[in-house]
């Protein structure tokens, strides 16, 4: 079965958990992460799970799956030991049509997480299909050597350069050369040392004048 890739806003939207466990602590932290609103039903929390409910970070309903839990949810997450409930679960969201993640059944979920690198604005996601959760978690630590935080710093400032020429007498294919003509300078490594002046004079010499270099560089060491 081929899923189709999709980057989601979960930022307010209600996200319903059943159970408790590792996988599922795993799941909210990225859930939360994205400024969702996370709702768990579970008699048990793993210790991992606590400090967000120390914080007020998610809902905890200390108690078993029940019909109607999933009321509201944009996505759930059906994540207990229990065959029986998983099924109940599955049926109800599919009911409701809101999309599901099953734990332990790969081929009934409408929807699946795919092991993912953050820096910044770049988001890094490797998927197997649920064939093998341990190969896209290997990869994802392949990536995440290969691709540090300089990554983000590179994206925020090529977003900031975008932003100050839009607008402006640059045209889009003059702002497309810009940018690529960015992209094959040492700028990257400047920024994964932190060489914050010797980037300032890289700048200077590609970017137009009107541009700010001052602000861009105080804005990537904040």
């Amino acid at each position: 079965m081929a899923f189709y890739p999709i980057n989601l806003n979960i930022s307010g939207q209600l996200c319903v958990i059943i159970g408790g466990g590792a996988v599922a602590t795993r799941k909210i932290t990225s859930l939360l992460a994205c400024d969702a609103r996370v709702r768990v039903f579970s008699p048990k929390l793993s210790s991992g799970l606590k400090p967000f409910i120390d914080q007020n970070k998610l809902e905890w309903f200390p108690r078993a799956y029940m019909p109607g839990d999933l009321q509201g949810a944009t996505l759930a997450f059906a994540l207990t030991d229990r065959p029986e409930v998983q099924r109940q679960i599955a049926t109800e969201a599919k009911e409701l049509g809101i999309p599901i993640n099953i734990g332990d059944n790969p081929e009934a979920c409408t929807f699946q997480t795919a092991a993912t690198i953050r820096q910044g604005d770049l988001l890094i996601s490797v998927s197997t299909g649920g064939g093998s959760p341990a190969l896209a978690a290997t990869i994802r630590k392949e990536l995440e050597a290969q691709y540090g935080p300089e990554y983000g710093d590179l994206i925020k400032l090529l977003s900031m350069i975008r932003q100050l020429t839009v607008g402006q007498s640059t045209s889009q294919e003059k702002q497309k050369l810009l940018l690529e003509k960015i992209l094959k300078t040492n700028i990257l490594a400047l920024l994964k040392m932190k060489e914050w002046q010797l980037l300032h004079e890289k700048l200077l010499e590609i970017l137009p004048r009107e541009i700010n270099v001052n602000y861009l560089v105080e804005a990537l060491k904040h």
